[in-house]
């Protein structure tokens, strides 16, 4: 005599219906979960199911996880508040810690990229002032070539501390000198900018006295 297979589909189909959802393929894609989950939802496998995946197909049936298993999951007996309270919680640190790290994966990208471009950054905009002075140089047709590269450090929130060519108070903790001294506040002209990302100092400006 063959096994009694459970079969939860008219359960699991009412669910996706109250949510709006007419397919398992539907339910798949908005939940991120192969279809297979939801196969074994249907034969009573739910109590067998990681918590991560049951987290994420009742989340996009708009259901709580309790609501979840005492509908599909067979001779279930309702988790303790506690017991539900504290998968959904360490879920949601998990997806914390996730984005956690994918945010410091970007910045260190970030930082390796502006490492790379150093020598770029620290030139450039002085050879640019220099070729918008003088629209003789050839150079001054190069400088629109490389507007992507400035628009590129704008989005990773790198500015530059002051233009070449600013006359500003002197601040060392922003400021290098390059020749000559000067005491804190008095005037001196950006020779090569700096730059700072957010609250991050990434170079100090070369300056010099007035």
């Amino acid at each position: 005599m063959a096994a009694n297979i459970p079969d939860y589909a008219p359960q699991l189909q009412r669910l996706m219906q109250q949510a709006g959802l007419s397919s398992d393929r539907e339910l798949s894609q908005k939940a991120g979960v192969p279809e297979i989950q939801l196969s074994r939802l249907r034969r009573g496998l739910a109590l067998q199911t990681r918590a991560d995946i049951l987290l994420k197909i009742s989340q996009a049936l708009q259901i709580s996880l309790n609501e979840l298993l005492a509908t599909l999951a067979p001779d279930y007996v309702e988790l303790e508040q506690p017991a539900s309270t504290a998968i959904e919680q360490e879920y949601q640190r998990l997806q914390a810690t996730i984005e956690q790290q994918r945010a410091s994966v970007i910045q260190e990208f970030q930082l390796s990229s502006v490492q790379i471009l150093e020598s770029w950054m620290l030139q450039w905009p002085t050879a640019a002032s220099k070729a918008q002075e003088n629209q003789q140089l050839r150079a001054h047709k190069l400088l629109p070539l490389l507007r992507p590269v400035e628009q590129l450090l704008q989005h990773w929130g790198v500015e530059s501390i002051a233009p070449v060519g600013a006359e500003l108070p002197y601040n060392p903790q922003q400021h290098q000198l390059i020749e000559g001294t000067a005491q804190p506040g008095e005037p001196v002209k950006v020779r090569y900018t700096g730059y700072r990302q957010g609250e991050k100092l990434l170079y100090r400006a070369k300056v010099s006295p007035v």
